[in-house]
């Protein structure tokens, strides 16, 4: 039923309703975990083994906040783990990811432009990724470059770079973006997952059988927190990246993304200096605007198809399923009045200067192209074209209705 489309979007919106959900909690707690950590003050009157305390005031009450730098001497009677927030926010990740970009892939996954490759090779090379920072990351910080904590993090920063551009090579703008987040946010979940949570459960057991807790299971933890708070905002932009052509639809994309990084280390190091200290270095924040403009200036240079390129490259298979329908020609001419003036390489609407979201409507490859997103947006829904920009017809509308109801029946 062509209806499936409708039911299909509702389910990645639930899904990425959760994701962003789980994503604040996560982001949260770990925000809240390392300023809490900054701002602990040593006192005299602390528990054995304890290393320092922090006071604090929050829904009219106050907070009395200690920390063992090991551990306590007895296990307390209840133990709260932080966990679910990022194990959730990874699997409702991948789940979104697997939706939009493997389901979806011949639209939003692969580029034929740049790679010639099946959905199915796409799809490989997208979960089997993700897997590639995580092994090359956790190998290094068990080596000894873990005594050299500067050096671990520029060759993570020069692992990202690498990925950055690899997936541009491959992939669609907005997917290669996302697929870097993904990669990322990987690291950080099996940070978690193969590290923080096991050193943890090593010290924990060691309470319960009376053994003394060997510091060096806290300072991993402390390490792989750290990491995953410096990697946290550059994650976030990536997620929102597809929203927004300029970060996205441009050749220097995977430049954009690697500067993004950098962002990263120079907030996150204004907030940790000032939870540490009480006052953030203000030169971290003349940097990150440095790195804005360079970044604001580099998604200027717009890339894909040209008119002529996609007048005449051949269609790929699934282009192919929704061109050759009957109803294919009076949809497309609905499209072409009623979108392009907008969804064009060269948008006719005054103060637009790029296509919305980087979707253009121009030739029939193109509108093939996006045949279910036309569908939702502008058949099924009145979403598009916006009422202030022009007035569409139900007529044309229906149209392009008609047009999906065949190719879902089959013709």
């Amino acid at each position: 039923m062509y209806d499936m489309a409708i039911l299909w979007d509702w389910i990645a919106f639930s899904v990425r309703w959760l994701h962003v959900i789980t994503a604040m909690a996560w982001i949260g707690a770990s925000f809240y975990f390392i300023a809490l950590d900054l701002m602990l003050k040593p006192a005299k009157h602390l528990p054995e083994g304890a290393y320092g305390e922090e006071w604090e005031v929050h829904g009219g009450g106050f907070y009395h906040t200690v920390k063992y730098l090991v551990a306590p001497s007895e296990m307390p009677e209840h133990l709260t783990w932080h966990k679910w927030q990022s194990y959730t926010t990874w699997l409702s990740g991948a789940a979104l990811l697997m939706i939009v970009y493997w389901v979806g892939g011949e639209l939003f996954l692969l580029d034929p432009t740049k790679a010639d490759l099946s959905l199915f090779q796409g799809i490989l090379i997208s979960g089997g990724s993700l897997t590639i920072g995580w092994l090359a990351y956790d190998f290094m910080c068990k080596s000894k470059l873990s005594e050299q904590p500067t050096l671990l993090m520029l060759l993570l920063f020069a692992i990202l770079v690498v990925m950055s551009w690899g997936y541009n090579q491959i992939f669609t703008g907005r997917a290669a973006l996302l697929h870097l987040g993904a990669f990322t946010a990987t690291i950080m979940t099996a940070n978690v997952f193969f590290q923080i949570m096991p050193n943890q459960r090593i010290v924990v057991d060691d309470l319960k059988n009376g053994r003394t807790p060997d510091a060096k299971y806290g300072k991993i933890a402390k390490v792989r927190s750290t990491h995953n708070n410096y990697l946290t905002l550059p994650v976030v932009f990536l997620m929102l990246s597809n929203h927004y052509p300029l970060a996205f639809a441009t050749e220097y994309a995977w430049i954009i993304a690697s500067l993004i990084f950098l962002t990263g280390v120079t907030i996150r190091h204004y907030f940790n200096t000032m939870h540490r200290t009480g006052k953030g270095p203000l030169w971290t924040w003349l940097i990150t605007a440095l790195l804005m403009v360079a970044i604001a200036w580099l998604s200027t240079a717009q890339t894909g198809e040209t008119y002529e390129e996609s007048e005449a490259r051949e269609l790929t298979a699934y282009e192919q399923k929704f061109a050759s329908a009957e109803a294919f020609e009076e949809a497309y001419y609905a499209v072409l009045g009623n979108c392009s003036m907008c969804h064009a390489r060269e948008p006719s609407w005054e103060g637009l200067h790029w296509a919305p979201k980087g979707v253009v409507l121009e030739t029939e490859a193109d509108v093939a192209r996006h045949a279910e997103q036309i569908y939702l947006q502008a058949g099924r829904t009145h979403a598009m074209p916006p009422p202030n920009a022009i007035e569409m017809d139900q007529e044309s509308r229906d149209l392009i209705v008609a047009w999906i109801k065949e190719v879902r029946n089959g013709g």
